[in-house]
């Protein structure tokens, strides 16, 4: 009643191997591309109708097929909700996670908007798997690792203090020793975040563990980069610029 059967049954056949042979070598990409559109012209309800199409599409030989999928596929969680989200777009999405750059940078992009979409549960799964978005398959995609530090920032807000502590600290000391200075520079930024976000949930006493991490790290470092890297780190954050010079008198006198 919302799409005519035909219509529906001539965009599903475009991802059989024959189209693209004798229509267009990209017709898989375009089935890719318009499938958010269909699916929420077709409603929830009607999933089922595209699940098979999209499967076929997400284990695509082609890689800018499933690089499609991969930039809309928060835009389909919302379409679908949370429930047909964690059943049928997870798994799809820890596939994206492992695959080429070319296609994790897609899901990178949108990370914060499709995590925010999953249960409190179901996310912290994904705390020990940011760590692998350090790692790219060319070093010199410095971009990839800029677009991580920035959705750090946004991710903040999805975990607790603890969750911070423990697992994207850690990522965030490493970004700010990246060779890119673009990279080091959002770095800053998350790491004002990051005491931002301890100091706001009273957390002072992993705030100043960190800071005391800082000064050790950055601070005291043999080589000028990083002493840089803590005055850049201080001029970012203002409001915790008075803290890091009480710890200084403290510490030096």
């Amino acid at each position: 009643d919302i799409i005519p059967q035909p219509l529906l049954d001539q965009y599903l056949s475009m991802t059989d191997p024959a189209r693209a042979q004798t229509v267009d070598t990209e017709i898989a990409k375009h089935c890719a591309y318009s499938l958010p559109g269909v699916a929420l012209t077709l409603g929830r309800q009607n999933w089922h109708c595209l699940k098979d199409t999209y499967e076929t599409l997400a284990s695509d030989v082609q890689w800018k097929v499933r690089r499609t999928l991969a930039f809309s596929i928060h835009e389909l969680a919302v379409i679908l909700g949370d429930q047909l989200t964690a059943a049928d777009l997870v798994p799809i999405f820890n596939g994206f996670l492992k695959d080429l750059d070319e296609v994790r940078i897609g899901v990178l992009k949108h990370l914060y908007d499709f995590l925010k979409l999953l249960h409190v549960d179901k996310r912290r799964e994904y705390l020990y798997q940011l760590q692998e978005f350090v790692v790219t398959d060319n070093s010199r995609n410095w971009r990839f690792r800029y677009e991580l530090a920035e959705q750090l920032i946004l991710i903040l807000e999805l975990y607790n203090p603890n969750d911070v502590y423990d697992y994207l600290r850690h990522i965030a000391l490493t970004l700010c020793s990246d060779k890119v200075s673009e990279v080091r520079w959002i770095s800053f930024k998350l790491v004002v975040a990051i005491l931002q976000k301890f100091y706001a949930n009273n957390a002072n006493a992993l705030g100043l563990n960190f800071i005391n991490e800082l000064v050790v790290r950055f601070r005291h470092c043999s080589k000028w980069v990083g002493r840089q890297a803590f005055a850049f780190i201080c001029q970012v954050g203002m409001f915790s610029l008075f803290r890091c010079v009480h710890l200084f008198w403290s510490q030096f006198g």
